[in-house]
């Protein structure tokens, strides 16, 4: 009998070691969630990572100890169950206080990782942020620029039926809007969030933060994207919100804060005026009017 376990549990390690192999060869970072660009992507990654090795030592302890109660108390060892012990008041408290210890120090970051998302104190540039199906609107608050965020032609033209473009040929296909939200570097910048038909959710994986935009309601969030990391950065409507949920990006530009009073600037200028109604023809517009001719005398 011992050798049969010895042989189940060898069978075991084996299938385990191939079941993981992939995983192994896999990059870290394409299984596991990214940090992200700003501090509160950070401090969520730096949370989720805590929590996750907690709960690794906790599956190892609580199935190791298991596996050693099965093989050591074997009954091919001889072993007896203990049909005396029915109840015991030191093992309920035991594992009732031990899991209540772990929750609360569980608890404590995480509480302090929720306050910190809502914390929007000290807000540097507030950005309205309406959904639509299916396209974002953005509205700089105070600052009197306001732009529409739809998907981008190319992505759009590929998406069509019978469009006889191949998706894998169109950059950043179903990821690339026409006009992309602009914010600078190293700046707290406060989303506020709505909808004007159905329920969508604003999301960009790089900055740790999603929100719904409901109908009626306004709901926020901050983001403060590190110095240094400014470029492109790509997320989506994180809720199902109708036929083509699919197509609605979001498209974040950060840019430094030199390049962004540039871009603000250029939004706030005001429209070339019209081009003045084309000239008529000067030579005909050069010559005098007609003199009327004289009415013929009568005859005498």
């Amino acid at each position: 009998m011992t050798r049969n376990i010895r042989t189940a549990l060898g069978s075991l390690a084996l299938l385990a070691v191939a079941a993981l192999a992939p995983a192994a060869r896999a990059e870290w970072s394409n299984i596991n969630m990214t940090e992200g660009v700003t501090p509160l992507s950070r401090d969520i990654h730096a949370l989720h990572m805590t929590i996750f090795w907690w709960c690794v030592a906790i599956g190892v302890f609580v199935f190791g100890w298991m596996i050693w109660s099965l093989v050591k108390f074997r009954k091919s060892q001889g072993a007896k169950p203990d049909v005396t012990m029915v109840h015991s008041t030191k093992a309920e408290i035991i594992w009732t206080v031990i899991p209540v210890f772990i929750l609360v120090l569980m608890a404590i970051p995480a509480t302090r990782t929720l306050i910190a998302i809502e914390d929007t104190r000290g807000t540097e540039l507030s950005i309205k942020v309406t959904g639509y199906q299916w396209k974002w609107h953005y509205e700089y608050l105070g600052q009197d620029v306001k732009f529409f965020s739809t998907l981008s032609r190319s992505s759009d033209e590929a998406r069509q039926l019978q469009s006889g473009i191949d998706p894998k040929s169109v950059p950043d296909y179903l990821l690339d809007v026409d006009n992309p939200l602009v914010v600078p570097e190293d700046t707290k910048v406060r989303v506020l969030l709505t909808a004007q038909d159905v329920i969508h959710a604003w999301w960009v994986p790089a900055f740790g933060m999603k929100k719904d935009a409901i109908p009626g309601n306004v709901n926020e969030l901050w983001f403060k994207v590190d110095k240094g990391k400014t470029g492109i950065y790509r997320g989506q409507c994180a809720e199902l919100c109708g036929r083509d949920h699919g197509f609605m990006p979001v498209v974040v530009k950060v840019v430094t804060k030199a390049e962004y009073a540039q871009w603000l600037a250029q939004q706030k200028a005001p429209a070339a005026p019209a081009a003045e109604a084309a000239p008529t023809d000067t030579a005909a517009d050069a010559m005098p009017p007609v003199a009327a001719a004289a009415p013929a005398a009568p005859a005498g």
